[in-house]
């Protein structure tokens, strides 16, 4: 998924990068604060959707093999170009119109007219990725085995790209976790919505790296299910239910898949 990339706002240096190298792949995070207007009018330009109320688009985290060539970068700007432009794949269920109506005069001041389009901001993003080495289907699982040994973390970092409250009805946000042992990384991207009322959406990509044979897998995993059902499957328990429904990892596993596709690649 090759792409123009975001608008690079940055001073030369880029001092805000934080960087460790493993066996020829060096993973990068780069954290800094809001976009200013100059820079979100010019996103907005170029992606032709409004951007979320908060958008991190100078945030990032990447794994790179130099001497393969091959890397992946998670940004919010080619995360926010796999947002729905058209309104097509707005929710399929029989969401407000009253959200929907107030959600639009957010942007009624807008010089240009926009679009309609995905106002939850759901990505199916899993990374830019250079053109060559390219992954390929597989049928071989993250190792999960080896991901839940007690070794040191060499690394972590939890980047935030982007976040919408939805006006006031939930939430919408993309962040990337990353961690690096000694012999392997796990990279999480998660999409998380809570449309209040309505339906939970989680979208996660991993990205597992094992150094020493240069192979990584690549997994994507959406899962959806009514408002409705997920509070009633946890009103039964005797943690706080409001408190659970704000949390993805506890959440995850109360979310039907809807959508799964596993990749490959070995760098040499």
């Amino acid at each position: 998924m090759a792409t123009n990339g975001p608008i690079d706002t940055l001073a030369p240096g880029h001092e805000s990068d934080n960087t460790i190298t493993r066996d020829g792949f060096k993973i990068t995070t780069r954290k800094l604060p809001i976009l200013k207007a100059g820079p979100i009018e010019e996103m907005t330009t170029k992606l032709g959707i409004t951007p979320p109320e908060m958008i991190f688009g100078d945030n990032l985290a990447s794994i790179s093999h130099p001497s393969s060539g091959w890397s992946i970068t998670f940004n919010a700007f080619d995360a926010l170009d796999r947002v729905d432009k058209t309104g097509a794949a707005m929710l399929k269920v029989s969401y407000s119109k009253e959200w929907q109506q107030n959600r639009q005069k957010q942007f009624e001041d807008i010089k240009e007219v926009v679009k309609p389009f995905d106002w939850s901001y759901s990505t199916d993003y899993k990374g830019t990725t250079l053109d060559c080495p390219a992954f390929e289907p597989s049928n071989k699982p993250i190792p999960l085995e080896l991901l839940r040994r007690p070794d040191p973390i060499l690394f972590f970092d939890d980047v935030i790209l982007y976040e919408d409250e939805l006006a006031d009805n939930g939430i919408a946000m993309l962040s990337v976790k990353i961690r690096v042992m000694p012999a392997r990384l796990l990279l999480l991207s998660r999409f998380f919505m809570r449309l209040d009322g309505v339906l939970f959406r989680i979208r996660d990509t991993r990205v597992f790296v094992e150094f020493a044979t240069g192979e990584v897998i690549r997994e994507y995993t959406a899962r959806e299910e009514k408002y409705e059902t997920v509070r009633k499957s946890l009103a039964g328990m005797r943690e706080d239910v409001l408190a659970l429904m704000r949390d993805p990892n506890r959440l995850a596993e109360n979310l039907s898949i809807v959508g799964k596709s596993l990749e490959r690649l070995v760098l040499k």
